[in-house]
Order: C-alpha cells, then structure tokens, then sequence
C-alpha cells in the first residue's frame, strides 16, 4: 500500500498551489503536516518543493513529523507564535461517506485535531482502503489522562455499553491500553495514554463524541467530524478526489 500512500500524497500537492494563490503577496502559505506513514509522504514532497524555492511555514502535528520536516529544512512554527494556518494535510485511518474520519492511529490524534481545527481547509490523504461505507472497523483512539486511569476506562466502558458497542470488525479486546514496541503503555507526545475502543459499526458519531468528551479523564478522541473538506484516496484505477 505504500506506493499508493505516495501517489495520494503526490496529487494533494496541488492543493498548495491553490491556497498559495489566494495569498497576498506578503503573505507566506501556513501548513499544517500531519502525522504517519501517509503523512510522512508529503512532508517529503513538500521537501523537495521548499528546496525548489517554494515558500511555506508549517505547523507540525508531533515530534515526529517536526524532526522530519526539519531535517528537509522546511521552516517550522506553532500555534502560539501563529493562530491560523491556511491548509493542513494529513492521512486518517478510517473516511465515511460524509468525510467524517476516525484518527489515531499514530497517537497523535490531539495535536492533529488541535492543527486541523485551526486551518481554514483540512485535506486528507490515504490509499482507498481506509474508505469505508460506516466507521467502525478501526477501533477509535481515546487519549486520556494517565491519573485515574481506571476510572477513565470504566466511564468509557458506559459510553461504549449506552452506544450499544458491537466490535464484530475487530478481533481484539472492546478496549485496550495500547502499548509501545516494549510492552510499555503507549505515552503520546502530550505525556497521555491511549485507549482503544472498539465501538464497531458507528451509528452515532456525534453522540458519541460528546459523551466521551464528558468523561473527565478523556483528554480527546479520533472522531473527527465536520473538519475534513477534501480527500485525496489512491487506488489501483488511480487517485479519487472526495469533496465535503
């Protein structure tokens, strides 16, 4: 799938081009880079565009993406020194038929929904398989605060029983902790725990969304509704272009 990962992230650079032209002359394009291994495609592009003469200043969504971007030389920011950026782009895990997205995957869904949130357009790349007709499949990443963990889990366990959660795409557990490569939990760059919970086929995203934002421990979750406007899926016919 690698290989269409890169073809995804290779025809969203036109969107570049788009946002730059609506800029004054004075003004220099604010991006926001997304993070994982579509993600990680386009910031490489962007590289080759910033080495090229391209003009840009960008916003990264984890320590990751920043080490990346930095060593391509591409020049960096944050939401403190600037509050909008013109354009994010950045990969997903799961898209539905009305561009709601879940997200998380990477364990940087707080800082990239924070990003996407602060950009007049997000645009989303990915390979065609992460099209769905219901999200679902994936199981949905929920950041948390590390104290009271257990109290946290067992808030979510009544959200997911009050949503009737059936994880019949998914083998694994109705909820885990996730942990690293080295049997650790899983520390997001923001120093939280990730939960992943396997809601299965989702009916309700919005009553969803609030009733975990409601449990005190939740910091977010990968739902992310009403903010991707354009995706870019590639496929073997090519790429498809989604519109919100």
């Amino acid at each position: 799938m690698d290989h269409l990962k890169k073809q995804a992230a290779q025809a969203a650079m036109v969107e570049l081009d788009i946002a730059a032209s609506k800029l004054d002359a004075s003004e220099i394009l604010q991006i926001g880079l997304g993070t994982g291994s579509t993600a990680r495609h386009f910031v490489d592009l962007l590289g080759e565009k910033v080495a090229s003469g391209f003009k840009c200043i960008c916003v990264p969504t984890s320590n990751e993406t920043a080490a990346q971007a930095k060593a391509l030389n591409i020049n960096l920011t944050d939401l403190d020194t600037i509050d909008r950026l013109h354009i994010t782009i950045d990969g997903t895990d799961e898209i539905g038929p009305d561009m709601s997205l879940i997200k998380g995957g990477g364990g940087a869904l707080l800082r990239e929904k924070i990003v996407a949130a602060a950009s007049d357009k997000m645009v989303v790349i990915a390979d065609e398989g992460k099209r769905v007709d219901h999200l679902g499949a994936f199981a949905l990443p929920v950041e948390v605060n590390v104290f009271g963990l257990k109290a946290t889990k067992t808030a979510i366990g009544v959200v997911m029983q009050k949503f009737n959660a059936r994880p019949e795409f998914d083998t694994k557990p109705e909820m885990s902790l996730r942990m690293d490569q080295n049997g650790k939990p899983f520390m997001t760059d923001g120093a939280h725990f990730v939960i992943d919970a396997c809601f299965g086929r989702i009916l309700d995203a919005r009553g969803i969304s609030s009733a975990l934002l409601e449990v005190p421990g939740v910091v977010q979750h990968g739902l992310f509704l009403d903010i991707c406007q354009t995706a870019y899926l590639a496929g073997p016919q090519g790429v498809s272009k989604l519109t919100a």
